[in-house]
């Protein structure tokens, strides 16, 4: 899972450099980016976790952060269709 995670975050960030870059894609390139590096970094601080309460409760985040993460890639998909098939894939 931490391979995959950050996995994840690159290759968001890399399809986030092919984007064109304008005022709605420059919003949700941002956020994008925050919220997939943040699925990587939460789950490894699942695994430090102090109680199985805690654990929980930090892959609770992770779920949190990779939804938000699929949300903003549906906004990018719907003003960039020709990128359809790379967020299809992540």
């Amino acid at each position: 899972m931490k391979r995959r995670t950050k996995t994840f975050a690159i290759n968001v960030a890399r399809l986030t450099q092919k984007v064109p870059d304008n005022v709605i894609n420059r919003a949700y390139k941002s956020q994008i980016i925050r919220s997939s590096s943040s699925v990587g970094a939460n789950y490894r601080a699942s695994r430090r976790a102090k109680s199985k309460p805690d654990f929980i409760n930090k892959l609770k985040i992770v779920e949190e952060e990779l939804d938000e993460s699929l949300f903003f890639l549906e906004l990018l998909q719907e003003f960039n269709v020709e990128f359809e098939t790379e967020i299809n894939e992540l």
